[in-house]
């Protein structure tokens, strides 16, 4: 073959090279360079062949030029790396730099064969950083590595496991000293028995426990382990080692404090409860709880208001908690009744503060509830003890002042009369004068017997009351006075119900029908026959008596604050005393009751009597 054609053929076979490959005489000039080479480095063959190789890349490394000098001398192979930057980005190559030999061996130039290492460099790179950030992240964490390996029957724990352990960095353990250093009794059985099950079962563990390390410190660990395989065999156990020292007393002091927090508002005799921004339960005390009617106050968490109440009292209640939420002003000391789903009403002196997150945003709310329903009936009780102990002041010294106008009226006229008959010489004139003595006398006991009915009625307030038969006790008093009303042409209409019963004192009762029912037909309107209609009902549990007559009616403008005083008349009669609408009054209020009055002059009359149900 001609000098020639052997040229072109090794020019040929070395552009096909599939690595990328350039040749370079002593010059360091390039003489060859593979298809693979010009396609890596991104150049054309005129731009290459002849040129120093080390011109070419001046910007990627300044020392190439003495690299290959060194390698051309001692006619050594030698490997490098190079790097530089294209459009993509930062490129690594690999170079192996070998001496190129003559067919006598004698050194005509260097073979440089390149290969893109890029990704292999980049893969490294990003290797050592997640090396670095485990590294950190097991230092902060606290969190070691280990490795049993049963073939080699050897135990091998990183620096951190070591650390947590507090024993040397030259320290080597055996799986022994592993499970040694876990604390006698409940721990050291668990470690024990979860290293067996792994290594007989397959199975692994995760377990906090504790260990006493070398130093003779007690302290809580997490230990993981989890069996390794190869082609079905145990090869390995690995697993990571926690101190969880710090997390774990933690945990126990928060646990202690929230026992204590639990004891303390479980104890406390007011109802307690923290609600979230749908107003439900996320805290509840015992007192919360048993109000509710639930045995524990877990039953509670995450429920709201309409699981609790009624409709009504739970949009009440939402409204509450969320102008409280929005507005951040807490509500203090608020009375409110609380009607439950049972229907029993309670009152509460309700105080509820808006619970604040780190940027002032409410994200619940903290509700405090006293329940008063005993101290408001206690209230009541004082306040209605207060009212009546007013009204029997007023009453007597009402009563004293007509105890002492009456005694006086009579005690003067006795006088008088007596002072006539000493002076009087005339028989048929003292005669007289005895009879008005003896008219004056009677005057005093009816008097007397009038003042005395008043003291018992209101001496004998404890009376008795019994469930009485209103309708019948009607009928009763009808056909007692039936020669009464028959005289007058009086109509009594009883449309009072057969089954309505009022607790009363039986004799009061009679007393205020009779004298009802004897002024509606004694203050009759002449020009009419007089007709009383008695009718009942309820409301707020009390029992009214309706008495309505067709009689003369009563001016109330004028004597309305006078109705039911004592020796008070209204009307020109000839049998008014005065004194029987204020008996009646009397023994209404005994018996925890109350009359009313409407009437119109002309018309009629009507009494609305309420009797007290319960008392």
């Amino acid at each position: 073959m001609p000098k020639g054609d052997h040229i072109d053929t090794n020019i040929h076979l070395i552009k096909q090279l599939p690595s990328a490959t350039a040749f370079v005489n002593i010059d360091f000039e390039v003489v060859y360079a593979s298809d693979k080479w010009m396609e890596l480095y991104k150049l054309k063959r005129t731009e290459v062949v002849g040129k120093r190789i080390d011109y070419l890349f001046t910007d990627s490394n300044s020392d190439l030029a003495d690299t290959l000098n060194d390698c051309l001398s001692k006619q050594v192979d030698k490997t490098f790396e190079e790097f530089n930057y294209d459009p993509t980005g930062k490129k690594w190559y690999e170079w192996s730099c070998n001496p190129w030999l003559d067919e006598q061996e004698n050194v005509i130039g260097l073979i440089l064969t390149t290969e893109d290492v890029t990704q292999q460099k980049l893969t490294e790179t990003n290797l050592g950083r997640l090396r670095s950030k485990l590294e950190i992240i097991s230092e902060i964490g606290k969190i070691g590595s280990w490795e049993y390996d049963i073939v080699e029957d050897k135990l091998i724990w990183c620096s951190v496991t070591k650390k947590i352990h507090e024993i040397s960095d030259d320290f080597v353990p055996n799986i022994e000293d592993g499970i040694g250093f876990y604390k006698e009794g409940y721990s050291k059985n668990i470690i024990s028995m979860a290293v067996h099950d792994a290594i007989s079962g397959g199975s692994g563990w995760s377990e906090k426990l504790q260990i006493v390390t070398a130093k003779g410190n007690e302290i809580w660990v997490r230990s993981n382990g989890t069996p390794v395989y190869d082609d079905g065999k145990l090869i390995a156990i690995r697993g990571t080692f926690q101190d969880i020292n710090d997390k774990v007393l933690t945990e126990t002091k928060t646990k202690a404090n929230e026992k204590l927090l639990h004891t303390l508002i479980d104890n406390l005799p007011l109802n307690i409860y923290i609600k979230d921004t749908e107003s439900r339960k996320i805290l509840v005390n015992k007192a919360e709880s048993d109000y509710l009617g639930f045995s524990d106050p877990s039953e509670l968490l995450g429920k709201s208001n309409s699981d609790l109440y009624d409709s009504d009292i739970a949009e009440q209640l939402n409204r509450e908690d969320q102008t409280i939420m929005d507005t951040l002003v807490p509500m203090i000391n608020k009375e409110s009744s609380i009607r439950d789903k049972s229907g029993k009403t309670t009152t509460f002196l309700v105080s509820k503060i808006p619970l604040l997150d780190e940027n002032g945003h409410a994200n619940g709310l903290v509700g405090i509830s006293h329940d008063i329903s005993e101290l408001k009936q206690k209230e009541e009780k004082l306040r209605n003890l207060v009212d009546v102990a007013s009204l029997q002041n007023k009453k007597l010294v009402n009563f004293a002042h007509i105890v002492s106008h009456n005694l006086r009226s009579h005690t003067a006229n006795f006088s008088m009369l007596l002072e006539f008959l000493i002076d009087e010489k005339s028989e048929e004139e003292k005669k007289n004068i005895i009879r008005m003595l003896t008219n004056a006398s009677d005057n005093l006991m009816e008097t007397l017997e009038n003042l005395n009915e008043v003291v018992a009625i209101n001496t004998n307030a404890g009376l008795e009351k019994k469930p009485t038969n209103l309708n019948k006790k009607i009928e009763t008093v009808q056909q007692n006075l039936t020669a009464f009303l028959k005289s007058h042409n009086a109509t009594i209409i009883n449309d009072v119900e057969e089954n309505v019963m009022v607790k009363v004192v039986p004799a009061y009762i009679e007393s205020i029908l009779m004298n009802f029912m004897t002024n509606a037909v004694k203050y009759k309107e002449p020009n009419r026959k007089p007709v009383v209609e008695l009718s009942s009902g309820h409301q707020n549990g009390m029992t009214i008596l309706s008495i309505k007559d067709n009689g003369l009616g009563i001016d109330l403008k004028k004597y309305g604050d006078k109705l039911f005083g004592m020796y008070k008349t209204f009307h020109q009669h000839k049998d008014s005393r005065g004194i029987g609408l204020y008996i009646t009054k009397n023994q209404i209020e005994a018996m925890k009751g109350r009359v009313v009055v409407c009437s119109e002059v002309g018309k009629g009359t009507t009494f609305k009597i309420y009797f007290n149900d319960e008392d």
